[in-house]
């Protein structure tokens, strides 16, 4: 494992540890962000991971810079001797109702795949998404891991308004939309719950380092837990993967 620390302004260091897009290097995205969280030092304001890099913003009225860079050095230290699967342990199942108004491209990417709708959706369903990271939006998970099968083109023009909690594709990333927003990629369905949610904790329900598995319901089930999620009953699905998963 090799990684560049490098400073990034007056409030922020960024880690990098490579150039690609790979399960491995953001395993130890992931693990530095653990290590970190769960030895959290005075003046640390927010970590951020993306597909290959960790920024640490910090207070710097608070924090020691040069005790921070042996602490960072320390952590990536440790990283060798790290169980880098332990980092994606969590499961997030989601259910998402596919097609109809909630869906408006599921056709749209049947026909660009040449499969049936269905096959679709039990293609995405059993995919072994993983989230890289959340940007663009609020909660907005980037997944990778998606069947290369159902690769498809993002819209050649984007759409000025995605209703919240849409679930796309865009080229081979499979996604969702946590908020409304403009956006490119195909809408195949809708979850029946927030996504984002800035007064639930977590506020972000597929968070950076998952394995995220969506799974179909029929109206009747969407409707229902849409329901329970308003009236704050429903529980989102989290379970333990097992590390050889």
């Amino acid at each position: 494992m090799s990684a560049k620390i490098l400073p990034a302004g007056e409030t922020c260091i960024f880690v990098d540890f490579g150039e690609k897009i790979d399960m491995q290097i953001n395993g130890y995205v992931q693990a530095l962000k653990q290590i970190l969280t769960e030895e959290n030092f005075t003046g640390l304001l927010e970590l951020v991971p993306t597909y290959r890099s960790l920024s640490i913003y910090f207070n710097p009225l608070t924090v020691d810079i040069d005790a921070l860079y042996e602490r960072l050095n320390r952590a990536l230290n440790e990283l060798d001797n790290y169980n880098i699967a332990e980092a994606g342990s969590t499961e997030i199942h989601v259910p998402v109702f596919f097609g109809g108004e909630f869906g408006p491209d599921l056709q749209d990417v049947a026909e660009h795949t040449k499969l049936s709708t269905e096959e679709v959706i039990k293609r995405y369903c059993e995919s072994p998404l993983y989230c890289f990271m959340n940007g663009f939006t609020p909660g907005f998970p980037y997944l990778g891991g998606m069947d290369k099968t159902l690769e498809t083109p993002r819209l050649k023009n984007p759409r000025e308004f995605i209703p919240a909690n849409s679930v796309a594709i865009g080229g081979a990333q499979a996604g969702a939309y946590s908020i409304a927003s403009p956006g490119g990629w195909r809408i195949i369905g809708r979850v029946p719950y927030e996504l984002y949610d800035p007064f639930r904790d977590p506020a972000v329900a597929i968070q950076a380092g998952m394995w995220v598995k969506f799974y179909p319901v029929d109206m009747s089930r969407y409707e229902e837990i849409s329901q329970q999620a308003k009236s704050g009953l429903y529980k989102i699905e989290y379970t333990q993967r097992g590390i050889n998963s």
